[in-house]
C-alpha cells in the first residue's frame, strides 16, 4: 500500500510543480466542464446502472417526486400530490404547463407510457430491482394517474424521487431507444444536446424549464462531461483550466491540492459502498465454493487500512451489504471479520488450500484500491491477477458466470433503503450470484411489509446469514474528494449526487 501512496504521490508533486494555474475560459464561456473516468454505455437512464448516467439522468429529466438532499423530504416535482388509496395503489395528480425539451406537453400520457415500458421485459431495463415492484400504471383523466403495485412496497415514494424520471411518449415511441439513447429529450433543467461515446456529452440550459421545480431554474448555460479515464489527466486538466470540477480525488492528491490557489477541495462521506463480490460461490470447481475460503478472504482483507490510507476523508470499514444509514441496514448480528493473516492462513489450511491457489479479481474502477486487495490477497498465499475493464464489459462477464472475483461498488441510486441494493445483489435478480433462497425469502418479505418492524427484522436476518455465508467482502464506504475551480460554486451532498443544476459561477 506504501508503495503505491508513494507513486501517487510523487505523480501528483509533478503535476502540481508544472503546471500553470486555471484559466478563466469557461467561466468566460459560461460553460462548465466536468470530467470523471467512466461513461454510461447507455445514457437513457433506464439502460445504465453507472453514477455518471445517474448525473446525467438528473440533469436531463425529472422524477414525479423531489426528496431535499437537506431535509429529506418529499417535495412535489412533475406531481403535486399523492396519496395511497391502499396498501398497492397509489393515486398522483401532475403537474400541469410542463413541457418537454422539444415542445411535447406532459401529461399523464408520458407517466403511463414511461412506467408500462420500463417494467415490460422488452424495455431491457439494466437494473430491474428499481421498478419491478410496479405491476402497471393506469391513466385516470390528462392530470391523475394511478400506479398499481404488484405488492405492499413501502419505498414506493423514495425510488419515484430517485432512479425513476419520466419519457416523453411520443418522441420516444416516434424514434425507439437506439435513437432516443443519442438524441433524448425530459423535462429535466439542462437539455443533452450531443453524445460522443468514448468523449462525453454535452448539454444546454433549459430555458422553458418549468418555475416552480423545487431545483430552480440553471444558473449555467452550458454543461459538459468529459470522459478522461486517467486520473493525473483530469488533475491535469484542472490545473490548466481545461477543465472546472473533478471528482474521485485519491486522497494524497486532494491533500495536496488543498494549498494550491483557485481550486476548492471538499470531501465527505457518501452512500456509496465498495464491496469484492465472491461470484463463484457457487461454483463447485471453484475454491470460493469453500466458506473456508471465503471466510479466509475476508479476514485477508485490511478495511480499515484502506479506509484511513486510500480512501480517508471519512471513510469507514463496512461489514454488511448496505450502508448504515439506509432504512433496514441492521447490523447488530453480521460478522465482523477482523483483518487477521494469520486467521486466514489457516482457514486456507482447513480447506486444503494450504499452498494457496490461484484467481482473477475483476475491476473496473480504481486501480490502487484493487492493487492493495490483490496485496493483501498473496500476503496470505491467494495469487489473485488483475482484470481490469469497462463496467460494461464487466457486467456482461459477471452476469454470464464467467468472473471469479470483482471488486465493484455501488451507490444504491441514493436511494435510503437497504431494498436499493442488498435486495438488487441477493434478492434472486439478475445480479444474484449464490441464489439462497432463504435470503430471498426474507429480503422479499423486508422490500413488501408495510410494517417497519418486520421489514427491519427480516433485513437483518439476511444481513446477518449473508455475512455468516461470506457471500461477499464489503470493504468501505467512499469518501469523495472533489476538486474544482475556485470560481464555482458548489455544494456537495453525501448522497454522491453533483447538482450541477444548482451550481453557479462566482
Amino acid at each position: 500500500m506504501r508503495s503505491i501512496l508513494t507513486t501517487r504521490h510523487a505523480l501528483t508533486g509533478a503535476v502540481l510543480c508544472c503546471l500553470s494555474l486555471p484559466a478563466q475560459a469557461n467561466k468566460a464561456n459560461d460553460t462548465l466542464v466536468y470530467a470523471s473516468d467512466s461513461e454510461p454505455e447507455n445514457v437513457s437512464p433506464y439502460h445504465n446502472n453507472l453514477r455518471e448516467g445517474v448525473i446525467l439522468s438528473h440533469l436531463a429529466w425529472d422524477t414525479l417526486i423531489y426528496r431535499n438532499p437537506e431535509t429529506n423530504d418529499y417535495e412535489p416535482m412533475l406531481a403535486t400530490e399523492w396519496h395511497w388509496v391502499d396498501d398497492t395503489t397509489l393515486e398522483m395528480t401532475l403537474r400541469e404547463g410542463v413541457t418537454f425539451q422539444n415542445g411535447e406537453p406532459f401529461n399523464a400520457d408520458d407517466v403511463v407510457f414511461t412506467f408500462n415500458y420500463v417494467v415490460s421485459p422488452e424495455s431491457k431495463v439494466v437494473t430491474r430491482q428499481n421498478i419491478d415492484w410496479i405491476d402497471h400504471v393506469e391513466k385516470i383523466d390528462d392530470t391523475h394517474v394511478r400506479f398499481h403495485l404488484d405488492g405492499p412496497f413501502p419505498a414506493a415514494l423514495e425510488y419515484l424521487s430517485g432512479p425513476l424520471p419520466v419519457y416523453p411518449d411520443e418522441y420516444f415511441q416516434e424514434v425507439g431507444l437506439e435513437t432516443y439513447s443519442q438524441q433524448p429529450i425530459g423535462t429535466g433543467p439542462y437539455r443533452i444536446t450531443e453524445v460522443i461515446p468514448g468523449e462525453g456529452v454535452t448539454l444546454e440550459r433549459n430555458d422553458d424549464y418549468f418555475a416552480d421545480s423545487p431545483i430552480g431554474k440553471p444558473q449555467i448555460g452550458k454543461l459538459e462531461f468529459k470522459v478522461i479515464p486517467d486520473q493525473d489527466s483530469r488533475v491535469a486538466q484542472l490545473m490548466t483550466g481545461q477543465v472546472d470540477w473533478i471528482w474521485r480525488v485519491p486522497a494524497d492528491q486532494a491533500e495536496q491540492m488543498q494549498s494550491v490557489p483557485n481550486i476548492t477541495v471538499d470531501s465527505g462521506e457518501t452512500m456509496r459502498v465498495g464491496y469484492i463480490a465472491l461470484d463463484a460461490a457457487e461454483r463447485e470447481d471453484s475454491p470460493l465454493h469453500d466458506l473456508k475460503v471465503r471466510r479466509a478472504i475476508n479476514h485477508a482483507i485490511n478495511r480499515q487500512g484502506m479506509a484511513d490510507n486510500l480512501v480517508r476523508g471519512g471513510s469507514r470499514p463496512l461489514y454488511a451489504p448496505c450502508f448504515p444509514a439506509q432504512f433496514g441496514c441492521e447490523t447488530e448480528d453480521v460478522v465482523d471479520y477482523d483483518y487477521d493473516p494469520e486467521k486466514a492462513r489457516t482457514l486456507l489450511e482447513e480447506a486444503g488450500y494450504g499452498d494457496g491457489f490461484e484467481v482473477d479479481l475483476f475491476a473496473y474502477r480504481e486501480r490502487d484500491y484493487a492493487e492493495a486487495m490483490i496485496g493483501d490477497l498473496r500476503n496470505v498465499g491467494i495469487r489473485a491477477n488483475l482484470r481490469f475493464m469497462t463496467s460494461p464489459a464487466l457486467l456482461d462477464m459477471q452476469r454470464g458466470g464467467k468472473t471469479d472475483m470483482s471488486f465493484k461498488t455501488w451507490g444504491s441510486y441514493s436511494v435510503n433503503d437497504v431494498s436499493a441494493i442488498t435486495s438488487v445483489y441477493f434478492g434472486g435478480g439478475a445480479d444474484d450470484r449464490w441464489n439462497d433462497e432463504q435470503v430471498q425469502q426474507w429480503l422479499q418479505t423486508a422490500d413488501t411489509s408495510v410494517d417497519p418492524a418486520v421489514r427491519k427484522e427480516n433485513y437483518r436476518k439476511a444481513l446477518q446469514r449473508i455475512s455468516e455465508q461470506a457471500y461477499w467482502a464489503p470493504l468501505f464506504s467512499y469518501s469523495t474528494y472533489y476538486a474544482y475551480t475556485a470560481d464555482l460554486n458548489f455544494t456537495p451532498y453525501p448522497d454522491e449526487l453533483p447538482r450541477f443544476a444548482e451550481a453557479s459561477w462566482q
